[in-house]
């Protein structure tokens, strides 16, 4: 026995020395006719509210699975991509959490616990409204949009480029909105008595700036959020971006900014900004010198949307009016 046990293991080590690279792993695998890998989780995506898919480098099959919240599930497909289907469809980008046990046709399991977003397949239309970018005590930067029709925000994330491309700095809890509805995101939290406003009463948040007739959001933190020369965009779950704006502050402050050029081409490449010549560059973006707590970048609601600067102003001072119409007083230097 233990003869054959060593003429194995140099069996082994002769098929990796002829292979030159041939890892232990490989050659295993190679005597044996196996495969001792595991599968690999390759990501997710929130088909419609009522399935889920799992995607996975190696067909498998679903040991265990819970989810947080509990989910009624009705029915699991393996392979590949694993399709998860409820019997009642989940809230509109309720924030759930998946623990799954999988298991290939070998018995090499992998054990998965990722958060995500349950399908939004309600996402109103919406236009960015109005800007705050500079901070003033207890006045805190805001980005406000208003709703076009009725919908559900859920899931529905903002970004603003100056801070990252890939994380967005604010991601919407299932909210029932109506039609020609403002909402503020306040961009930091410092003052007692502030609520997100998820339900019907618009007044219960405290907080400067808050609007008993707006629904008022409130970003967690006091770090700065928005910056003179940056992009503020909204995407939903398909990465597409739903309204954005890009800001410069002055030509020289954009050259030096890796991420504006990033920014430009992605709102470019979905038609959320227009250039003139192509890519937008420093010359197309809203000119954000000026602007400060009390003075904010305030689109031109009676205009159609034309995706570039011209629809664009910086108010005049002390006339900044988040979560109501925008005042139509400009800022004269």
């Amino acid at each position: 026995m233990i003869k054959r046990f060593l003429g194995w293991c140099l069996a082994l080590t002769g098929l990796c020395v002829a292979a030159g690279a041939c890892s232990t792993e490989s050659a295993i695998q190679k005597a044996l006719g196996v495969r001792a890998s595991a599968p690999v989780f390759l990501g997710y995506k929130a088909v419609s509210p009522a399935e889920i898919d799992f995607r996975f480098s190696l067909p498998v099959e679903v040991a265990s699975l819970f989810f947080d919240p509990t989910l009624d599930v009705k029915s699991i497909t393996g392979g590949t991509t694993v399709q998860i289907h409820l019997n009642r469809p989940a809230a509109e980008g309720e924030r759930i959490t998946a623990n799954l046990l999988v298991e290939d046709e070998e018995g090499n399991t992998l054990d998965v616990l990722i958060p995500f977003r349950a399908r939004n397949a309600r996402l109103p239309s919406f236009t960015i409204t109005e800007l705050r970018i500079e901070y003033s005590k207890p006045k805190a930067e805001f980005v406000e949009i208003k709703t076009k029709n009725s919908g559900n925000l859920g899931a529905l994330r903002l970004f603003s480029a100056s801070i990252s491309m890939d994380t967005p700095i604010w991601e919407f809890p299932p909210v029932e909105v109506g039609e020609n509805e403002y909402i503020v995101i306040h961009l930091r939290s410092i003052e007692e008595g502030i609520v997100n406003e998820t339900g019907t009463n618009l007044a219960a948040s405290g907080g400067t700036d808050a609007s008993p007739t707006a629904r008022d959001f409130w970003v967690p933190g006091a770090v700065k959020l928005l910056h003179k020369t940056g992009a503020v965009f909204f995407m939903d779950q398909d990465d597409r971006i739903v309204d954005g704006v890009l800001l410069c502050e002055d030509e020289a402050g954009w050259s030096k900014k890796e991420f504006m050029r990033t920014a430009a081409e992605l709102l470019n490449s979905q038609g959320a900004w227009i250039g003139a010549g192509g890519v937008p560059g420093p010359q197309d973006a809203v000119v954000s010198k000026g602007t400060t707590a009390t003075r904010s970048i305030s689109r031109r609601e009676a205009r159609p949307d034309t995706n570039g600067k011209e629809d664009w102003y910086i108010t005049a001072t002390s006339k900044a009016s988040p979560g109501r119409p925008n005042n139509p007083e400009v800022y004269v230097p």
